[in-house]
């Protein structure tokens, strides 16, 4: 009975996945509390040492675990539970945390941070120096920066309350070490400290205990550990002098000095769930947030039925510019479909009665009526979400900078703090004299004391929070710390082609006159296509009415499936279709055939237009290399990084567009699960960077050492990439490349200057003579400094980033809010292939009265209009979309 509730109660927070091994399981979980590369490979330990664990693979950028086990000896609500003991939260990976929940979060660890910084201007008060003394106006600084910083963190409730609270804070500060100085607390000094000190590592840093506690049981070093080594020592140094008396000793110095280390490692721990919180918000504002279920007609009633209750046969209707959620053979309808980012192929494929669907295609300007025919694992969606959590484990593992330098830091400080308290008890010894106990205590909690790198803590997220403002104001989005690192040493870039080197759309491309001129040639073409439904023949006319070419109306339209179109004009027949329906009827091709080649050997559809039997040129349509796609490949071979392109095309087009933006190692034809497969072999010989769009290329963006992924992407591309680029530039890689090298070369000079401090003071402190209030003073410094240097300039981005923590999520404007109820209307506009065409109608809505905020989507063909009913009808905005050359429908 308390078994099955054990596992009832445990299927909220994991998901299985399927193993490669038929006697094996995998299961997925999302961890909260990961703060550093060294609590991956906390957990990694921590359960690779357990029976019938066969691998664990932790990805500090998703927040998830991934582990695979034999059920004949583990169960996973045993293992799930060893990382609740260590200090982790356990979630449902499937289920997004709300924003809400989100910031309550940061705004508990704000409040936390705000008690501990009381706390250490209260301690330091209680520890300070007389006005005589030269460390007076050191210990005045140092309250003073810790009155700075509640100022900076108190600016998220407005100017007013920064100014009040600081000054309130500074006060209470000058207050308590003014009583100090004269002597009101008198013996209870120490005492008072004490307290402080026990409330803040067995009370607000409580939670710093238990991991590591934890970590330290598992042996495990990590910066855990070394915090609560220093607090502790701290905290025993004060219980010393309290309970021993000794003369000279600084008792109160060493409680107040524990309060700093936790309140300071309070303090690196909020930046770094701010950095990680504020790029996991930023990623879920570009996913699709359509619910999960699907449109099955059941005894011809159309039902909402979630996705894990579609089965093998059910009928699902698929309207206009959707997402086609399932694997099936179309019953009725028409309908064009883009398939470009399953496939990696640029082309819109017909569909109609018989023919197949492939989950996570767009629907294009028809409704289809489709039966299923594969669920669950075998869907090709399902099988690709199977490849990237392959890749997920299989991906190479980063130790952050900072948590590579406390690899070796942390055991070395340790060891240090034994050496000294050694040194000062068999010295003496050796030279006839007595174990110097006082100074042997004295120097090894001084080591100890001195030993914990505050400001390294700080370092990497100052240094992110820089570099994401940076970032984002170049249209890049760095999810992790390690992908700002990672990136700076990518060896090779491996580029998809389909909607990454490409613009991922048909367009005309080019124009061969032959009979008539180029105008004329556009004019008879696009009025014989202005019947057709084909997405190429809509290309023609969306081109012609682009030029301001008014189309004359033909007669006698007839429409010949896959191949072209039959009309006349003027009383004259007109031709107009592919090379060989043309040969068909007729019409002589020969003199322009090698003309056809060479335009189809550049991977374009050519379309040829015939009048009474006599050719009139050439159209040539199909995909085209972005702008800027030549300059960046050139830039990034300047720099010394080779570069690939990776595709579902064909060899054809694929071996084209490389030459054109000058790669010269080209993979077409290739499968999504095999792009994983070919990053991972070529991470053999060097650190890969995948950069793609689609469905296809998933598991290739989660394999690489760094996948990065444009925005307007699918979601699975998005979920699967450390860095997302929000425009459309491909020159957005080398932004992110020379933001990544910026930051890592801040985040070293962090370091250094950190560790600075504690360089000459673990020495000093070893020697048996430094007071431990001289740490406090060398912590006060080392986080200013740091502050100084991570933020010289581009403060702005410091005080934003924590400015909007605990604010609601963006609220219509004041302006929307006064002017009455406000409607909303979603159209499908099947023909919104690219940006321009959607700066096109939100230009045009937007200067209708009462329109306040137009949204498209070109990656769903959406858009999303806000507007004032007592000033627009929607019918308007139906019209005003369809008057700009687009066609709308309500979805």
């Amino acid at each position: 009975m308390s078994t099955a509730t054990t596992v009832e109660s445990a299927q909220h927070f994991w998901s299985e996945e399927p193993s490669k091994l038929p006697d094996r399981r995998r299961i997925r979980a999302h961890i909260g509390g990961l703060h550093c590369s060294l609590c991956t490979g906390t957990i990694e330990k921590a359960l690779g040492k357990r029976p019938g664990v066969d691998k664990v693979s932790v990805s500090l950028t998703h927040e998830q675990a991934l582990i695979e086990y034999d059920p004949r000896v583990a169960r996973p609500e045993d293992l799930l539970q060893i990382l609740k003991d260590i200090g982790y939260t356990v979630s449902d990976p499937r289920k997004v945390q709300p924003f809400e929940e989100q910031e309550r979060a940061l705004v508990r660890e704000r409040g936390r941070f705000l008690t501990a910084l009381a706390a250490s201007i209260a301690a330091m008060g209680l520890a300070g120096y007389p006005v005589s003394s030269l460390w007076f106006w050191l210990c005045v600084f140092s309250i003073a920066s810790l009155v700075v910083f509640a100022f900076v963190v108190l600016r998220s409730w407005g100017m007013r309350t920064a100014f009040a609270g600081s000054a309130l804070l500074a006060a209470f500060g000058a207050g308590v070490y003014y009583l100090q100085l004269q002597g009101a607390f008198g013996a209870a000094t120490p005492w008072l400290a004490g307290a402080l000190a026990v409330f803040l590592i067995f009370g607000v840093g409580w939670h710093i205990l238990r991991m590591g506690a934890a970590a330290l049981r598992r042996g495990i070093l990590n910066q855990h550990v070394l915090v609560e080594f220093g607090g502790m020592a701290g905290l025993a140094g004060g219980i010393v002098g309290l309970a021993w008396r000794p003369p000279g000793f600084p008792t109160t110095a060493f409680f107040s000095v524990a309060v700093m280390v936790i309140t300071y490692h309070i303090f690196s721990e909020w930046l770094s769930l701010i950095v990680k919180t504020r790029s996991s918000q930023a990623v879920k504002k570009l996913l699709d947030l359509q619910p999960d279920v699907a449109r099955v007609v059941r005894d011809g009633k159309e039902v909402e039925v979630p996705f894990d209750d579609v089965r093998v046969g059910d009928l699902v209707r698929i309207r206009p510019g959707e997402r086609v959620p399932v694997d099936g053979v179309v019953e009725s309808g028409e309908s064009d479909v883009d398939e470009s980012l399953v496939t990696g192929e640029p082309k819109l494929i017909g569909k109609h009665a018989g023919t197949q669907t492939i989950s996570g295609s767009l629907n294009g300007h028809g409704t289809l009526l489709v039966r299923v025919s594969v669920v669950g694992d075998e869907s090709f969606l399902r099988q690709v979400i199977r490849s990237v959590e392959d890749a997920r484990a299989l991906k190479p593992g980063l130790l952050h900078l900072v948590d590579r330098v406390l690899r070796v830091y942390t055991p070395l400080v340790l060891l240090t703090a034994a050496a000294a308290t050694l040194f000062w008890l068999l010295v003496p010894m050796i030279g006839g004299g007595s174990p110097d106990l006082q100074r042997a205590m004295f120097a090894g909690l001084s080591v100890l004391v001195m030993g914990y790198p505050c400001a390294v803590g700080i370092s990497a997220p100052l240094s992110i929070v820089r570099g994401a403002g940076e970032g984002a104001e170049r249209g890049v989005l760095m999810r992790t710390g390690e992908a700002f690192q990672a990136l700076r040493r990518v060896q090779r870039v491996v580029f998809d082609k389909t909607g990454t080197l490409t613009e991922g759309r048909p367009a005309l491309r080019a124009i061969v006159p032959v009979a008539v001129t180029e105008e004329e040639l556009l004019t008879l073409t696009g009025a014989a296509e202005a019947g057709s439904e084909h997405p190429l023949a809509r290309t023609v006319v969306e081109e012609a009415s682009n030029r301001g070419i008014a189309l004359l109306e033909v007669e006698g339209f007839q429409a010949v499936a896959g191949k072209g179109v039959r009309a006349r004009l003027r009383n004259k027949k007109l031709l107009v279709g592919s090379p060989s329906f043309l040969a068909s009827e007729g019409v002589n091709l020969a003199p322009q055939q090698g003309r056809i080649t060479e335009l189809e050997a550049q991977g374009l559809t050519v379309i040829a237009a015939a009048r009474e039997g006599e050719l009139l040129g050439l159209l040539a349509l199909g995909d085209a290399l972005r702008p800027d796609a030549a300059a960046t490949v050139r830039r990034l071979q300047a720099m010394g990084i080779r570069t690939s392109m990776i595709t579902g095309d064909n060899e054809l087009a694929a071996r084209h567009f490389a030459r054109a933006a000058g790669i010269e190692e080209v993979h077409a034809r290739i499968l999504p699960a095999e792009k994983a497969a070919l990053i991972r072999k070529l991470q053999e010989k060097e650190r890969v960077a995948m950069v793609g769009d689609g469905i296809n290329d998933a598991p290739a963006l989660m394999q690489a050492e760094v996948g990065i992924a444009f925005g307007s992407g699918a979601d699975i591309a998005i979920e699967s990439a450390d860095v997302i680029i929000l425009n459309k530039r491909v020159g957005a890689v080398i932004d992110a490349y020379e933001i990544s090298r910026y930051s890592y070369g801040k985040m070293v000079q962090n370091v250094v200057l950190a560790f600075t401090f504690n360089g000459i003071g673990i020495p000093a402190a070893a020697t048996g003579l430094v007071y431990p209030i001289w740490g406090m003073v060398a912590m006060a410094a080392s986080v200013t400094s740091i502050f100084i240097n991570s933020l010289w300039g581009r403060g702005s981005y410091f005080f934003e980033a924590i400015k909007g923590v605990g604010q609601p999520e963006q609220l219509p404007s004041k302006d929307m809010v006064e002017s009455g109820p406000l409607a909303n209307i979603e159209l499908v506009v099947p023909n919104m292939v690219c940006e321009g065409c959607a700066e096109k109608i939100s230009a045009a809505l937007s200067a209708l009265p009462g329109v306040r905020e137009v949204r498209p989507k070109v990656s769903q063909k959406h858009i999303y209009v806000q507007y004032e009913p007592g000033r627009v009808q929607k019918e308007q905005i139906k019209e005003t979309v369809v008057k700009t050359g687009f066609t709308a429908v309500e979805a």
